[in-house]
Order: C-alpha cells, then structure tokens, then sequence
C-alpha cells in the first residue's frame, strides 16, 4: 500500500475521489504567498513589525546621510504615518517593469534598492537586504498611502490590501512644501494579527533607540489620542543611552568605543565594524541591546558573540598578564560577560538575518569583525586604568569561583521521588520523634556489636567508615560528594544548612542523635570531626538540643568475689575514674593484685551486652548533650576555626602547648 492509500485508508477518503495532477499545482504570484501565511514574514501577535519596517526604511535614509528627521504619527483611528526627510523614493518608470518604481516597492516581493551594497549602489549599510519588507506591511493593510517627494515633485499612490486602488498621480512642488522626503501612512488589516493593538512601550523603545544610533537625527511620536509629542535626539551617544537604562552602580566606568574598516583593510569592506559601550555591575539585572545597520537583534547573534569573544579575551590577557588568577580557578566567557550591560551597534555591509523578522544576526565573520576590533581597545584601556582593572579582574574571578561552586554542587541522592535511605542504616521500629536515637558509630565491628546490644524499638545504628571529612572550610553545596556525609543527612531527614538559614526539621527522624566513637585519641578526633559537621553545616540540630556525645569507658575492671560479695565488673571512662575505682577496691579490703584491667582498644572489642551496659542502656549510659556553652556562637567558631582551619595550625599549636595536659572541649 502506498503512502497516499494508507493516510486516506486512515481518514476513512476513497483514494479513487482524490485528483491530483497538474491542475493541483497552484503559483502565487504577487502578495498571495503573504497572505496565505503571514507568520513565515512578520510577527502576527501584533502590528508593530510592519509598521517598523517603514521605520526602518526612513532610518536606512539617515543611516546613508540623507535624513535628519523622523516623525511617527498614531491617529485616532488606527493608523499609523512615518515621515522622514530622506531622498525620497522614485516614482518614475522601471527601465524593465514597465510600472513606476514606487508601485514595485510596494506590491513586488524581493523588489528594493538594497542589493548592490558596496558597488556603488544607492545604501553601503541598511536593514534592508531583500526587497521584502515594506510590501510585505502593504500585503497586510487595508490601506496603505504613499507620498514621495523628490526632484521638485510630489508623487502619491494608494492601496488596499496589496492592490494598487489609487494609481500614481504626480504635481509640482509648491512654495513653502518639503523638499524631499517620504510619508507613508498604514491602516493594518486586524484580522492578521492577535491583537490590533500597537505596543506603545516597544515602538517608544525602538524610536528612542533610532535616536540613539544615529546622533544628531531628531525622532519624534505623535499620538493624536492623547495629544501628546515625545521627542528624541541624543548628542552624548551611546553612553548616554546606557546610563539612563543601567539600573546598578558600574564597577569600573564605563567602556565606549567604536572601530571601522578603512579603505585598505585585509579582510572587511570600508565602513564595517561597530560602536559599543559596557558598564560591567555587581546588582541588577543586566541590559542588553544590539543593532546592526541600525535593525535591533532582540536574540542577538554574531555580532553579541564577537563582542563577548573581545571582551573575554581583553580580560583575560590582563588578568594573566598582572598574574592575578588564584590557582584551581579557570575563566570562561560567560565570566566576563555574566555581568555585563551594553549597547552594540554594528555596521555590516551585507548583513545575514535569522528570517525576515531579522531578530538574530548569522553572519559569521561579524564574530572576527567585532572581536576585531573591540579586544585591541579594550585591552588597551585595561592596561591604561590598572585599578580599574583590578576591580574588574576581581569581578571576574569570583564570578568564575561560583560558577565552579555551582558545578560541583552534589544532589542528594533520589529514588522514586524521595532520599533513600542509606542501605548499612539499621533502623528503629518506632516513629516517635521524642523516643528514637540515632547512634553514629566508629566502624563496622562496632557497629554489629551495636546493632546486637541495641533497642531495637527505639533505637537506630548508622556505622561510619573511616575517618569522616573535615567539612569545616566545605561549601555545604558540596557535601553530599562524600558518601558518610551523605548518609548522614538522609538518616537523620534534615539538609545542610547554615545558621542564619531556616531549615526545614519537619523530616526530622531521630529526637536524638548520638555520636559514638571510640575512647581513645582517634575516636575523639572523629568525635571532633563530626562536631564540626553538625556545628558548620547543622546548627539548628545542636541549638534544638538534639546532639549527643555517648561515652564508652575506655578500661574495665575485673574484682574477685569477696565475702558474700560475687565478683564484680566496673567500667571507666579515663585513667581518673580507673584510679578512683582502685581506690575503692583498696578501701573495701579486696586484695591488691587480685583485680585484672582490661583497656579496650576499640568499641569493636565489646561484645553486644558490655555495649548495652555501658553506652547504649538509658538507665546506665552516660550521655552528654551538645551545646555551645559559655562560648556561644562566635567564640566556638573562633575555637573551631583554630582546631580545623587549614591555614591555623600555628593555632593548634599554640592549643596544644598551652593544654596539651589538660585540655577539654567545651562546645
């Protein structure tokens, strides 16, 4: 079955009433193919484009040297008229066409005097590239009037809907009327567009933004309705334009310029090249705008890029040259630019758009041609103003800095829309916040031993491995690269936070949470280690009273029965509870030497009950809750800081010398 059957097989057609042969063919001559689909030319959510493409007409005029004024009208009942003061279109007879040239401009598509760029032709630089434009406003209006005024004469056409309904008329200038020029007057048909509506904040723009470009030409809106005239002309350029639109403080000041192909350049035509200013800001959302041949590239394109590429690569050759980049830190583009505000007007002389609607330039040398000419004079002023490219190079790199912050930022792991909980995590029955513990244990012997001794009600085992990270000088968005860490905070349900955060504890799943390492120098590091995590990335768990320090002794003892005493077991915490249990024994006239001690090495050397016994009974462990003492917050930071900074160790030092006897920890 071919692919025709089996579409109209599906539409349930009989293939045999289908006729297709030559007769289907159809050619749309003139503006049908306008007509027809509208959205392939201009925009059609509203007006404003085929309006702008008459704008754009009048300003390729003054852009060629051969208009100072431009005027918008907006009557009451719809239309829209732009003047300008220009060469005024010619209205005589087409040597091939047979049809005044006006008429072909605005009823013939790819008719236009904008193809003979740089062969001495009528426009070097305009918008305009293919004779498109102003027929396609024509093809979508009721009405459009057109009044040329050249020579010494006026000429006038009007039409409807693409059709000439007013044929060509022509009379003498009289006394006191404009010389030359061009008025056209456009009534868009609505029924094309979304809304008939004209954007009043988007057409100020753009009209204010004519004047900017082209300093000196006067730009003026009327508005009939309101009876209200704006008007325009900028004498300070392009500086003056981002000044008032930057919402933010410059940094350094801002950075005007422009560069041109002469006559005997290399690689561009005479008059390529662009103007520009930047003001780089910390605040604010940054302004954008960018032109080429006066045309405003709302999506950018090449023209962006080569600026960007220019400034990048400026930046970077200053900041290498004065060796200011910190090592491990690696610039990108976007580093430079991130916070870059600009105005860029290009002059390309045979422009490449992205559609009709010309909102991005493709032209791809305007990338070199830009870069071209912005790298040199920037770099020069950057080396001209070393302070100010200092500030600038410190903007940069740390823009670069919280770029690679962000890019290592580590996500908790996810399964089925929630964490998962950590697979050696021995949970507790019980989902009473106020009963359940969570023992945090050094090492995986110690862990079984636990996990065996434990309430299983109640209470919860996560052994650790190994030694966990130092998170003291860790950016919380990193923590979860370690794996202990990790399971850490899904355990306990809570997140890293800071202090001055509001942290989300409703996951909170344990009331308590306990570390339990060691009793001997390693144990108290990690001890140490885990304080820190909690203290740095987990304040409000210690400020709500939910860290704990579980002590296991270090020795047990060993007494002979005595009398009708049996024999009995007694555990110490340090070598001082050791020497007050002898003394004891001594008091109760047990024989000397007939006691044994047994140190323990580890946690992993007690067997489920001596762990239950010692550490884990409520009724007979010791349990030391975590608070910041005395100190408060400051001053346990600054205690931190020297005993887990990595730039302290004279610190430690110091604490070591001054305590190495007697020192305690009181957080």
């Amino acid at each position: 079955m071919s692919i025709q059957s089996a579409v109209m097989a599906t539409k349930n057609i009989p293939t045999a009433d289908i006729a297709y042969g030559e007769s289907s063919i159809r050619v749309l001559k003139g503006l049908e193919p306008v007509k027809q689909r509208p959205g392939m030319y201009t925009r059609t959510d509203n007006p404003l484009h085929i309006v702008q493409e008459v704008l754009d007409n009048a300003a390729d005029e003054a852009l060629a040297g051969h208009g100072k004024r431009i005027k918008v009208i907006l009557h009451s009942d719809g239309s829209v008229t732009v003047e300008d003061d220009g060469r005024g279109i010619p209205f005589g007879m087409h040597p091939e066409e047979n049809a005044p040239v006006v008429e072909l401009v605005f009823t013939r598509l790819h008719a236009g005097g904008k193809f003979d760029k740089g062969q001495g032709g009528a426009y070097n630089f305009s918008g305009g590239l293919h004779g498109v434009g102003v027929s396609v406003t024509n093809a979508l209006s009721t009405r459009l009037e057109v009044t040329s005024y050249r020579e010494g004469q006026c000429a006038s056409l009007v039409f409807s809907q693409g059709d000439v309904i007013e044929p060509l008329t022509k009379r003498a200038l009289v006394s006191g009327e404009r010389k030359t020029g061009t008025t056209v007057r456009v009534w868009p048909q609505a029924s094309y567009f979304e809304s008939s509506t004209l954007p009043l904040h988007e057409l100020t723009h753009l009209l204010r933004s004519k004047a900017v470009l082209m300093p000196g030409v006067v730009v003026t809106l009327v508005s009939e309705k309101s009876g209200e005239t704006q008007l325009w002309q900028y004498k300070g350029g392009l500086r003056d334009y981002l000044a008032q639109n930057v919402n933010a403080d410059p940094v350094i000041p801002m950075f005007e310029g422009d560069g041109f192909a002469d006559a005997n350049h290399d690689t561009f035509a005479e008059g390529e090249g662009a103007a520009w200013c930047v003001a780089f800001t910390e605040e604010g959302q940054p302004v954008r705008e960018s032109y080429v041949n006066l045309i405003p590239t709302n999506a950018g394109g090449t023209h962006d890029s080569g600026l960007r590429d220019g400034l990048f690569t400026a930046v970077k050759s200053f900041i290498e040259l004065h060796a200011l980049l910190p090592k491990g830190v690696k610039l990108l583009p976007e580093d430079v630019f991130a916070r870059a505000s600009y105005v860029l007007s290009a002059k390309v002389l045979d422009p490449q758009f992205q559609g009709q609607i010309k909102e991005r330039l493709n032209s791809r040398d305007a990338v070199r041609l830009i870069s071209s000419f912005v790298r040199p004079v920037f770099e020069l002023w950057l080396n001209q103003h070393v302070e100010y490219g200092k500030k600038l190079a410190e903007l940069v790199i740390k823009a670069a800095q919280h770029r690679q912050k962000a890019g290592q930022k580590v996500e908790k792991r996810k399964g089925s829309g929630v964490a998962v909980l950590p697979g050696k995590l021995t949970d507790c029955e019980s989902r009473d916040l106020a009963h359940n513990e969570l023992f945090l244990v050094e090492g995986d012997s110690a862990g079984g031993s636990a996990k065996m001794g434990r309430d299983k009600e109640s209470q919860a085992i996560l052994p650790l491995r190994g030694k966990v990270l130092n998170t003291w000088e860790v950016d919380k968005d990193r923590l979860f690269a370690n794996n202990e860490i990790h399971d850490i905070a899904v355990a306990i349900g809570v997140d890293p936070h800071s202090e001055t955060d509001t942290p989300d504890l409703s996951g909170l799943r344990y009331g308590k949470i306990c570390v339990l390492s060691d009793a001997d120098v390693d144990g108290s590091h990690i001890q140490v280690l885990l304080l820190t995590l909690f203290f740095k990335h987990f304040p409000k768990l210690i400020e709500t009273g939910h860290v704990f320090v579980a002590r296991p002794p270090l020795f047990r003892v060993d007494a002979p029965a005595r009398g009708k005493k049996p024999a009995a077991k007694f555990y110490a915490l340090d070598d001082g509870e050791l020497t007050a249990i002898l003394d004891k024994l001594r008091k109760d006239n047990v024989r000397e030497d007939s006691w044994s001690i047994s140190r323990f090495k580890g946690l992993g050397e007690m067997n489920a009950i001596q762990l239950w016994d010692t550490t884990l009974n409520p009724d007979t462990r010791r349990l030391l809750p975590v608070n910041l003492g005395a100190w408060g917050s400051q001053g346990t930071a600054i205690e931190f800081n020297k005993l887990m900074g990595k730039g302290e160790a004279a610190a430690r030092r110091e604490l070591m010398e001054r305590f190495s006897d007697d020192i305690e920890v009181d957080i």
